[in-house]
Formats: structure tokens, sequence, C-alpha cells
């Protein structure tokens, strides 16, 4: 039998991370993940990226993903939210000393660099394509039986699976959770004009319309939600009449444009877990946790996740605890405890009230964008949150080593 410190079930943009900072910190894990990686490292662009907040991509640069992004991303320098386009806006423009906001990376792309970080870091062994048949967790650990017949064992298992996560199930984990009325439809485009680097969140009633910049500098992916009921027929549309659909909620401001990616669509909801530890077992990412994609933290909020986690097991370790002692994951459960709910909490509010119908809302929003366009203090609370520094954040979030 195999024997690590942690067990990672996942590896995912999260679990794998998750791993490689447990790695450079001499904290050995086995990872194991289902998918071939033909499959998740397949050519081609599907227009899904990722905004990786400015905290996250201190973490890439401690851990060492960075340098495999290198060229590879686009900046966000600015961000633009509007409701609509002639009504209130917020102009997030940071001061250049305090660099981009976050970086736009293609998922393809991200997965890439970040397997290829795991395949140089010490102490992450991945068991892929793999997946476990029988785990037993018990006050004295964790021991797996793999499909491959491998028989590994740990002092934590994590699980970091994505939202159907089959281990919080196990666990018994309750799980609050519903469905927002909306599809998010997800592609790319070409345009004439230069985006500058600016993100742009227009908000409608039937849902936000996000342009997020890429590279070259003439390519944006989309991020359209619409109402559930009309997302079939937007998605049926001539590609001369989806992009004139798109026009008017974009306008003209960057020319002519053009799909560059296969249109994708996703039903958007809402999940919570009750607690995120239980015996030998702590959830990281869309296990914990799930958004609306609104600002883009989902993917944020799990490497914060792995931050905290990475930063509690290795210090914990240093005094003699286990990676699965009670105390370390009742720390981990307190520290991640308040700030995802917190974030997720102002997600959906954010969604729901950009959702109310009728000019009266309409007015009310627009007024709220200008005052908080005019407040220094609560636009830098807004521009804290987008950047991921909000809250007590651990020190790989500060580009630290812990």
């Amino acid at each position: 039998m195999q024997r690590f410190d942690v067990i990672i079930l996942g590896g995912g943009l999260v679990g794998l991370t998750l791993a490689i900072a447990l790695g450079r910190h001499g904290v050995t894990s086995a990872v194991v993940d289902p998918a071939k990686p033909a499959a998740t490292m397949a050519p081609g662009f599907d227009g899904r990226v990722s905004a990786i907040s400015s905290a996250s991509w201190k973490l890439f640069e401690a851990i060492g993903v960075a340098p495999h992004l290198a060229g590879r991303n686009c900046p966000i320098d600015r961000i633009w939210v509007s409701e609509g386009l002639t009504g209130g806006a917020l102009d997030f423009a940071p001061d250049p000393e305090d660099g981009a906001t976050g970086y736009m990376v293609e998922n393809r792309v991200l997965r890439q660099a970040i397997d290829a970080t795991a395949q140089d870091a010490p102490g992450v062994t991945r068991f892929q394509p793999d997946r476990a048949l029988d785990i037993v967790r018990d006050a004295y650990g964790v021991t797996l039986r793999l499909e491959s017949g491998a028989r590994i064992a740990a002092s934590l298992l994590v699980g970091a699976e994505g939202r159907g996560s089959p281990t919080r199930e196990l666990a018994g984990i309750p799980v609050a959770q519903w469905s927002y009325p909306h599809t998010a439809l997800v592609t790319a485009i070409d345009h004439d004009e230069p985006h500058g680097n600016t993100a742009y969140e227009i908000f409608y009633p039937g849902g936000p319309f996000a342009l997020l910049p890429m590279l070259p500098g003439t390519r944006s992916a989309i991020v359209w939600t619409v109402p559930n009921q009309h997302a079939a027929a937007y998605l049926k549309l001539p590609e001369h009449a989806w992009l004139a659909e798109a026009e008017k909620r974009m306008g003209s401001f960057l020319g002519a444009i053009r799909l560059a990616a296969p249109m994708q669509s996703y039903k958007l909801g809402y999940h919570r877990a009750a607690r995120i530890i239980d015996t030998r077992l702590a959830l990281v990412g869309d296990a914990a946790h799930g958004i609306h994609p609104i600002a883009g933290q989902g993917v944020n909020l799990g490497y914060r996740d792995a931050a905290a986690l990475a930063e509690v097991i290795v210090e914990g370790m240093r005094t003699g605890l286990e990676p699965g002692d009670a105390q370390l994951l009742a720390c981990y459960q307190r520290w991640r405890a308040l700030d995802s709910l917190s974030v997720t909490i102002m997600m959906d509010g954010l969604v729901r009230l950009f959702d109310v119908p009728g000019k009266p809302a309409s007015l009310v929003r627009r007024l709220g964008l200008s005052a908080v366009q005019k407040i220094g203090p609560l636009k830098e609370r807004f521009m804290a949150e987008a950047r991921g520094e909000s809250g007590p954040r651990p020190r790989l979030l500060l580009g630290d080593m812990i």
C-alpha cells in the first residue's frame, strides 16, 4: 500500500493546484482523477475562459504556474459595469502601480499550465485515469482501493470533484441549492476595434451580458445570460442573426464582430455545502460551493480554498500535527466559512437585484451605480472583491510561500 500525507479526489483546476501548493512545501499527495489526460488537454479553443483574480495570480506566481502562462493571458486593466448601454456605470481602473485587476485565460491553456507545473512539482503522484472504488475514513486515517487495483492511504482526503461531488454526498453533508431561471451562452468573438484590456459587464433585466478581453487584443469572450425559456431559440439562430442580437446588447464600440468559437450553454445555479469538513475530509472548490458567474469569482473561490487549506496543513505539520487532525480541519472550516458565505451572498444578491424588471428598478440600479462610482471607500471595496483581496488572505494569495 502506498502512503501519502493527503489524497485529493479530482485533478481539475483547483484540486491539482492544491497538490502543487502542498508539494512545494514538502507535503506529499496522491491525485485521483477519472478523466483521460488526452481529453482534458485537447488542442483547440472552445470559447471557455476563466477570469483569474490578481490574488489568485499571486498564488500562481508563488507555486510556479505563472511562467507557463507567460504570453498566453490577457490582463484586465479596467472593468466597466453598466445598466444597459446608456444607464449609470461603474468604471474600475486601478492605478498603474497596482497592476492588473486580473487575467483572462482560456480554460484549455490554464489546464495545460497547471498540468505542466504538476509534472515537475515534488511530492505529487497522479493516478489518472483512475477512480476510487472503496473509501474508508476513520479516526486513524483514510484508505482507498482504486479501479486500477492500487491501494493508497493518507491522513486526509480532499474532495475536489466539482459540483456533483460524490465524496460530499457519501459524507452526508447537506447542501443548500437552487437553480436560477437563467442559461449562460458562452462563446468568443473577433472584433475590428481593440478592447483595451477592458472587461465589460452590461446588465439587462433578462440577465447580464459580459465581454471579457482576450489575446491578441481584438478577441473577447462572451458570457451572455438569458432566460431559460429563450435559450433554445438563441442557440438555433443562424450565425448572422445571433451576431445581430449580440450587437444590440453590446453596441458597436468594438466595430464589426465575428464568431471565433463554438457556442455552448450552461444552466446556472447556486449551491453551498452546510460544512466543508468531516472526519478526515475537507472540501474545496465547487465541491464546497458554486455561484452565478456574474463576476467571474467561481474558480477564484476555489483557489482561496486551496491556499487556505494548504496553509493550515503546512503550519499544522510543522507543529507535529497530521494533515487530517480535527483541530486543523476546524481551523480550515472557520477560515473559509465567512469569506465564502459573504461572496456567495453578494453574488446572489447582485443576480436578483439586476433581474428585477421595470423602469423604477432600473432607475434605482442606475442611481446606485452612479453613487458607488462617486463614493471612494465603497468603490474600493468593490475593487478589492474583484481582485480577490478582501478579508484575511492566506500567504500564497499574497505571493509568499508558507
